[in-house]
């Protein structure tokens, strides 16, 4: 999964693709590269990110998204926790819902049932403002595990085929470097649940405070992670440096499926 972040203020690649052309560059790069999904967001989730209206929102992913299906095949996926712009994204081409709320937000459970479209279900502990503030758990992966087998049981109540289900441990958001760490040393647990697992660890702030690098110095990191990932059974990867990954990904699949 590429990332194409349309915000002014997103944490690596804030204000590079705002404009249609520039979007669409990127994604047809990504897409080059070996994305499997175009990953479109218009509102910021990193820590302290200002929180974008509505109209605003709109604004910036549906032309993009319009442009892209107008151009390539590619699945584009709506990183939103809105249900209007869910609506409005696979009105406008898009088939894929990423949800940081898991579906939390007023209608968004029931525009997820009614689009019949996949859907990641993601943890977050508290709003992407105030998350890491004050992040605690009585033991994250077993806390973790429960919120996502409840949103999973919240889904098939509404509707959602469990086929369209994907949840996502929600690494960095309301988790502090110890509970990202438990979290990747028990990733296999996620996979048992049955269901396809989207991990997102590309350039974050856990890799900083490992290595004490800034955002543009996180790529190797990034990539030792996506490994880890992949070989512990995740499904996705979400990443903004999209053909290493992809290699990253065939060797670590070439060594699985070995003989």
């Amino acid at each position: 999964m590429g990332i194409l972040n349309c915000t002014p203020d997103s944490f690596f690649d804030g204000g590079c693709f705002t404009k249609p052309d520039s979007a669409l560059d990127q994604a047809m790069k990504m897409v080059e590269e070996g994305a499997a999904i175009i990953d479109v967001g218009g509102e910021s989730t990193r820590p302290g990110a200002a929180a974008v209206s509505l109209q605003e929102e709109l604004d910036r992913v549906i032309p993009i998204i319009e442009t892209i299906v107008a151009e390539t095949s590619v699945v584009v996926s709506i990183d939103t926790s809105k249900a209007e712009v869910m609506r409005a994204a696979v009105n406008a081409g898009a088939t894929f819902i990423n949800d940081v709320s898991a579906l939390r937000q007023p209608g968004a459970l029931q525009a997820a049932a009614e689009l019949h479209v996949p859907v990641c279900l993601m943890h977050m502990q508290g709003q992407p403002r105030t998350m890491q503030t004050q992040a605690q758990y009585t033991h994250v992966v077993h806390d973790v595990l429960a919120f996502l087998k409840k949103r999973v049981e919240a889904c098939h109540a509404a509707g959602i085929d469990r086929n369209n289900l994907i949840i996502d441990p929600g690494f960095g958001f309301g988790k502090k470097l110890e509970h990202n760490k438990l979290l990747m040393q028990q990733l296999h647990q996620f996979v048992q649940l049955g269901l396809p697992v989207l991990v997102g660890l590309s350039r974050k702030s856990m890799i900083g405070a490992i290595l004490n690098k800034k955002v543009g110095e996180r790529l190797s990191a990034s990539l030792a992670l996506a490994a880890l990932a992949v070989w512990q059974g995740a499904h996705i990867i979400r990443a903004h440096d999209v053909a290493a990954t992809v290699d990253v990904i065939k060797t670590i699949y070439a060594i699985k499926i070995a003989e």
